[in-house]
């Protein structure tokens, strides 16, 4: 298995499981062709998807403002962009940060 991306008007789009309330803010690994994270905010007011995309930032050494929430913004299942990275480096930046 690997994880699925795709590029789209010049992002890399790839799909995020995300598991909020965890004990600890990490990546997890693949489930299936989407990237599992774990982030130890609680789902609500937008706490979850604010620390999945500050950990998304620092694991692919980029910039806040690079990285947005595209689809999923009520659901554990989300699209996420990122900007200004290939698609070959972003893979390799998430799954060495498992």
């Amino acid at each position: 298995m690997s994880l699925a991306v795709r590029e789209i008007a010049g992002a890399v789009h790839f799909a995020v499981k995300v598991v909020p309330g965890a004990s600890r803010t990490r990546i997890q690994g693949l489930h299936g062709d989407a990237l599992k994270v774990q982030v130890a905010a609680p789902p609500e007011h937008g706490k979850a998807n604010a620390a999945v995309l500050a950990l998304l930032a620092a694991a692919l050494g980029t910039t806040q403002n690079q990285v947005a929430l595209v689809r999923g913004a009520s659901s554990p299942r989300k699209t996420i962009a990122v900007r200004g990275l290939a698609a070959a480096w972003v893979v390799q930046r998430l799954l060495a940060s498992e």
